[in-house]
């Protein structure tokens, strides 16, 4: 009998006024798996994200978590889930050491002087570890951001845009690390308009148009050609 989910989105409904983001989106992500979601811009995707991540509650409809429900067991999903989002949020005016010390401290957890030089030196920023993040590259501001990663290592990762800012190093260290979390077992999503790193480190694609997905298929079933012509397709066909 194959494994539950990681992650179990079902019939989720999420409106903003008069305004309905999501309209019914079933979806399941497994362990092992990566799932790249497509979409235009108000499409929802990172509005699933926040769901997942507990910061905003659906309107109708269930998303899980290793079996816990995000918006009734907020605090027992975040043991589980890492956000990664399309800004790098880092406090400018503490160190790269500080920010993560904080961070972990945020996470109710301790962590050692070797594990936090060892995250920094996962991404490679262990020589700039006592600098301000201020005079930071927004790369290493983006590579930061990654480190707190290393150090609570979630079972589940939800990335927005994960690529944008990196220079061509970065991407390299973070397509390795998502397919070596992949290995371990942790299941991630991801939402993307770029059909580049994102699409390679995917399992799978879903594209989201008109509040549901209005297609999930194996990302080896499709061409680069093709997905990009049905992405087309469903985003300028949605209402």
């Amino acid at each position: 009998m194959a494994a539950d989910p990681l992650i179990r989105v079902s019939g989720l409904r999420k409106t903003f006024g008069n305004h309905r983001v999501l309209d019914g989106l079933d979806v399941d992500v497994h362990e092992g798996e990566a799932l790249a979601v497509l979409g235009a811009n108000g499409s929802g995707k990172t509005t699933l994200l926040k769901i997942l991540a507990t910061l905003v509650r659906p309107t109708r409809g269930t998303a899980r978590v290793a079996g816990h429900d995000c918006a009734k067991e907020a605090e027992s999903v975040r043991r589980y889930v890492g956000l990664v989002a399309h800004g790098s949020y880092v406090y400018e005016d503490l160190t790269a050491l500080e920010n993560l010390t904080f961070w972990t401290t945020l996470a109710g957890r301790r962590a050692s002087a070797a594990s936090l030089a060892g995250a920094l030196a996962s991404v490679e920023l262990e020589r700039f570890a006592d600098e301000r993040v201020r005079t930071f590259s927004a790369g290493m501001k983006r590579r930061l951001s990654l480190a707190r990663f290393v150090l609570v290592q979630p079972r589940v990762l939800l990335l927005d845009e994960p690529f944008a800012g990196l220079d061509q190093r970065a991407k390299k260290w973070l397509e390795e690390h998502l397919a070596a979390f992949k290995a371990a077992g942790g299941a991630l999503v991801m939402t993307t308009h770029s059909f580049g790193r994102e699409l390679a480190v995917a399992d799978r694609i879903a594209i989201l148009a008109g509040g549901v997905v209005a297609l999930d298929t194996p990302r080896g079933a499709l061409s680069p050609d093709e997905i990009n012509r049905l992405y087309t397709l469903h985003v300028e066909d949605a209402p």
